[in-house]
């Protein structure tokens, strides 16, 4: 690309946010890594800075609206505008219906649903500026339904509904809008769940990879180069879809 396009990754101090935000710097952007807490990513900024790349590390709660704000908009000043968002951030708060609190609820809902709203409105006018721009969201297999977990199913599904709107009504403005619903990645979300489970997190990976038809769970870096292909420049005609990144169609 003639000039260097920024992209914004949330989320991005550990996991699959990390290694996106590590691949979309690969890929030639600029990369904005944000997260709670903007010391978490330091990690992340010195991997993509150690191969010559340029990134920043940026602190801000996705949930509020002021921080959103102010997070873009330093970002806009010290990279350049983004073109690029990843809506990655997101929380688990496991729990039966029967014992999920309404701060459970609240809290998942807040992340990944208003989260997501909020970033992609303050990121959408720089898009418009440029005419291009790339969303990506991150749902979840969980969108299909899974036990102990109605908070996040229900973001995660949500999260499909706003991808489709905003292929919808940005699309004309050369922006498309996509998500990947990963399905059993080894990380830290994923071993709180074996945790909350009382399993080990060993066998935990290996009861799900014996469930899943290419014999592994995923790593990841296999939803980063989904997303590379979501953002390439090449990538213009794929608009409102959601991909399943699970080993199999029924993983």
């Amino acid at each position: 690309m003639a000039d260097t396009r920024v992209a914004i990754v949330t989320g991005a101090a550990r996991g699959i946010g990390a290694a996106t935000a590590k691949r979309l710097a690969e890929d030639g952007f600029a990369v904005a890594a944000i997260d709670l807490d903007e010391k978490r990513c330091a990690e992340t900024v010195s991997a993509i800075e150690s191969s010559e790349g340029k990134a920043l590390a940026v602190g801000c709660d996705v949930s509020d609206a002021e921080q959103v704000q102010a997070a873009v908009n330093r970002v806009a000043a010290e990279l350049g505008g983004p073109t690029v968002l990843i809506n990655n951030a997101g929380v688990i708060r496991d729990n039966m219906l029967y014992k999920m609190s309404e701060d459970d609820w609240d809290t998942v809902m807040n992340v990944h649903l208003r989260g997501s709203f909020l970033m992609s409105r303050a990121v959408q006018r720089y898009m418009v500026e440029a005419m291009w721009g790339r969303i990506v969201n991150l749902s979840s297999t969980s969108a299909l339904g899974n036990r102990g977990q109605a908070n996040y199913s229900t973001a995660k599904a949500g999260l499909q509904g706003l991808t489709k709107t905003l292929a919808i009504e940005l699309g004309k403005f050369g922006i498309t809008a996509n998500a990947i619903a990963p399905g059993f990645i080894a990380t830290d979300m994923t071993r709180a769940t074996a945790e909350r489970i009382g399993m080990d997190f060993g066998d935990f990976t290996k009861a799900a990879a014996d469930s899943i038809p290419v014999a592994r769970v995923g790593q990841p870096e296999d939803i980063a180069n989904t997303v590379s292909f979501f953002v390439d420049e090449r990538s213009g005609f794929v608009s409102g879809q959601v991909i399943y990144v699970a080993g199999g169609p029924k993983a």
